[in-house]
């Protein structure tokens, strides 16, 4: 998470999409038509602020920030964004601006 928010906040969009497991970054480039870098930059995404809660279900995470959500998963090489951008719904499913398919 911390290496996401690091990359977003410098506009870092190689480093974001590294941090992006490679459904979600498939996904990105498959809606956009391009790069993973190129289509990132077109999402418009912002910093989530501070950490207000972290929940992990075995190998999968929720990080509620102050401003959106992120949702990751654990793999060899760390924890790796699942969703990001995500505003929680009253009674639905969060909505995310980049998400896996």
């Amino acid at each position: 998470m911390g290496k996401f928010e690091e990359a977003l906040a410098s506009r870092a969009h190689i480093r974001l999409c590294a941090a992006l497991v490679p459904g979600t970054r498939q996904e990105v480039e498959q809606s956009a038509k391009r790069p993973c870098p190129q289509a990132i930059s077109e999402e418009q995404l912002s910093t989530g602020g501070e950490v207000r809660t972290v929940d992990v279900y075995g190998r999968q995470a929720r990080v509620v920030l102050d401003r959106n959500t992120l949702f990751l998963s654990r793999f060899p090489r760390g924890w790796l964004v699942t969703a990001a951008g995500c505003q929680q719904r009253p009674a639905q499913p969060y909505q995310c601006q980049v998400k896996g398919g």
